[in-house]
């Protein structure tokens, strides 16, 4: 079983501290005292039993009494679980599960595009352009040639400029063409 998000923000938090960092590399060696933690990390003792709490709340460091000392362990499989779980096949994608994807694009539309579903202008940052020529490209189907009066007959729905959305077609790798420029096909 997966660590959930959350976990993986608290796993990150506890890792993301130089002192931390050295106390796990150090117990990676084997098990250490907190006073033989101490003298590694250049820190005090009351430091080491601080970060040492915060490394046992996300289940990277076991304590077990030895005489009068606790003798910390490291224990790996948390840190498995967080390799597994960023190297996984759908790891990744699976932190944005419930983000809104197409955000951007339809604030950009909205922007850009009237009511008849025109472009109303060409936006100067390449991001935004390209929202755009997707948008336009939507009205091209996969698997079929069309002539340049074909392409310029449909773009016209979209704006005036047809040769501009033609080329950032070719351009962004949506299209390819003929030499001549005669018949277009989406890619």
């Amino acid at each position: 079983m997966h660590p959930q998000p959350l976990d993986l923000v608290r796993l990150f938090k506890a890792l993301g501290d130089a002192t931390r960092l050295r106390l796990v590399g150090t117990l990676a060696h084997g098990p250490r005292s907190v006073e033989q933690l101490a003298a590694v990390a250049g820190v005090g003792s009351s430091t080491v039993s601080h970060h040492l709490k915060r490394l046992a709340s996300v289940g990277l460091v076991e304590a077990r009494a030895e005489g009068p000392y606790s003798v910390y362990t490291l224990d790996r499989a948390p840190l498995h679980d967080l390799a597994e779980r960023l190297t996984g096949d759908a790891a990744l994608p699976d932190f944005a599960a419930d983000a809104d994807l197409d955000a951007f694009d339809r604030k950009v539309l909205a922007t850009f595009v009237d009511a008849d579903g025109r472009i109303k202008a060409f936006p100067t940052q390449a991001k935004k352009s390209l929202v755009l020529v997707r948008y336009a490209l939507n009205a091209f189907e996969p698997g079929v040639t069309y002539t340049e009066a074909q392409m310029n007959e449909r773009l016209r729905r979209f704006s005036d400029d047809t040769a501009r959305l033609r080329r950032a077609f070719v351009d962004h790798g949506f299209m390819q063409r003929t030499p001549d420029g005669a018949a277009y096909w989406r890619v």
